[in-house]
Formats: structure tokens, C-alpha cells, sequence
């Protein structure tokens, strides 16, 4: 719906900024996760380098997407609002799918290796998150391109694609259950924050997907693109952070010791 309005130089701005703190916001974070690998204990290192993975394609992928909006408009003077540039491409959220789909497995798989469950199981739920989680963006990904045609094609792909999210929920909230035994009690903490965390950042995507029901306008664009935007920070980075924070305590509780700073850099000393 994007490319159906002309803007004010504010919402024009308001976008261009939140798509900038985006993908600036995943470069700042990647320095933090390559830092603080060697905080945790060598068992519990791949999920410090997931996050890495994300990081690195979060920040590739937005700022292209950034890229995108500012080169299909351009300012008119005469009406004083940002228009489609003549002969540019449409701006498209497919950016962000692409970046999902990438994403998404990658932070499911994460938090398996932070948590204390057998191999076997990991394997099995590793399956069920890359299909149910994958499913769940590519028909996201096709609904979307319904959003301006079809209210029923958009609505239909976004039940199918709500169906893969809630079996993802599921799935997330066993782990977390069933992989908190046995934690040190701050993990554990940390552990029903990260649930919290999960359900209250990823509802935030369906609420984008539906913008142009709920708000077709400028505002709804601005607003979509907050939406996501504090979503992809909330997913990625804050829930990459707090699963190091378990690795942390957990390396600790079996006797791991990080070099003096980086223990210092962990702790924030």
C-alpha cells in the first residue's frame, strides 16, 4: 500500500529514520554478539553466532529496504510532498520477508542451544521450526501481495499463515517450559521474560500484515513501518541479548571463567 499515497515531509522522514534506526540497530548489535562469544562456554557458542547470522543479514537486508523507499519518491515542490519518482521502482515490504525468512529459522533454531534437552528432541523440534516457521513467512509473503487487490486473498493467506505462527508459539513455549528445569534461578527468570518477549514482539506482525484494513493511509504506512521496525529490534536483538544472558549464567553455574574483560564487558562493568 505504500506506493498508493503521496507524503508529508514528515511521514516521509518518520519512515525513512525508522528504517535507518533499523538496520543500524542490527550493526551495533553485531559487534555486541561477535564481542561476547567468548563470554559463554564453548557448548552454548552457537547460539551467539546465530545471533552473528541474523545480525548480518537484518542489517544487509533493511538497509537495502531503506535504500528502496528513498529512491521511489522524490520531493515535489509544487504540492510540497514526497511523490513516486518517475520511472523507479515500487518500495516494497518484500525486503523484510526476505529478511524473515532467513531470520526466522535461524532464531528458533537459537534458543535450542541454550537450553537443556536432548539431542534427539533438538533435532526434532530444529525440523518443525524451519517448516512451520518458514510456512509461516512465505504465506505471509504471498497475502501481502493481496493487500491492494483482494481483502479476502489477504485475509485467507493470513489465516494460513497465523496457523504456522501459533504452532510456532507452541512449540516455543514447550521449549522454554520444559528447557527451564534444571537452570539456575536467575536463567529461569530470564527464561519466562524471553516467553514474554517472544508472544508480545511477534503478535506485532500480524498487525503490520493488516495496516491496510485497519489504517489505509499515510499514517497506517508510518505507522506499519514502526510496527515492524520495533518488532525486528525486539525479536532479534533484545531476544538474541537475553539468550546470552542464559548462556552466561548457565557457563558460569558449570565453572566456565570469560578473560577478566570479558567478563567485564558481560556484566557491564
Amino acid at each position: 500500500m505504500e506506493n498508493l499515497f503521496s507524503y508529508s515531509p514528515m511521514a516521509y522522514e518518520m519512515v525513512s529514520h525508522v528504517l535507518t534506526l533499523g538496520f543500524a540497530v542490527m550493526l551495533a548489535a553485531l559487534f555486541y554478539f561477535v564481542l561476547t562469544i567468548r563470554t559463554v562456554a564453548p557448548r552454548y557458542r552457537i547460539s551467539s553466532v546465530l545471533s552473528v547470522v541474523v545480525m548480518v543479514s537484518a542489517f544487509l537486508i533493511l538497509y537495502f529496504q531503506q535504500t528502496s523507499w528513498t529512491n521511489a519518491f522524490q520531493f515535489n515542490a509544487a504540492s510540497g510532498l514526497y511523490e513516486r519518482a518517475a520511472q523507479a521502482d515500487n518500495f516494497s515490504n518484500g525486503y523484510r520477508y526476505l529478511n524473515w525468512l532467513i531470520d526466522v529459522p535461524m532464531l528458533l533454531f537459537q534458543i535450542l542451544f541454550v537450553v537443556e534437552i536432548s539431542k534427539a528432541q533438538r533435532n526434532r523440534l530444529r525440523n518443525w521450526f524451519f517448516f512451520s516457521g518458514a510456512m509461516m513467512i512465505i504465506t505471509g509473503y504471498v497475502g501481502q501481495f493481496y493487500e491492494t487487490t483482494s481483502v479476502a486473498a489477504l485475509l485467507i493467506w493470513g489465516a494460513i499463515s497465523t496457523a504456522f505462527f501459533v504452532h510456532v508459539l507452541f512449540l516455543i513455549y514447550r521449549v522454554i517450559r520444559e528447557g527451564s528445569i534444571g537452570l539456575p534461578p536467575q536463567a529461569v527468570k530470564i527464561m519466562g521474560a524471553i516467553w514474554w518477549l517472544f508472544l508480545i514482539s511477534w503478535m506485532l506482525y500480524p498487525g503490520g500484515y493488516l495496516m491496510p484494513l485497519l489504517m489505509n493511509s499515510e499514517a497506517g504506512v508510518v505507522g506499519r513501518q514502526i510496527t515492524y521496525t520495533v518488532a525486528d529490534i525486539s525479536s532479534k536483538v533484545i531476544y538474541g541479548i537475553l539468550l546470552t544472558q542464559v548462556a552466561q549464567l548457565r557457563s558460569k553455574a558449570e565453572g566456565y571463567e570469560a578473560e577478566p574483560a570479558l567478563a567485564a564487558l558481560a556484566s557491564g562493568d
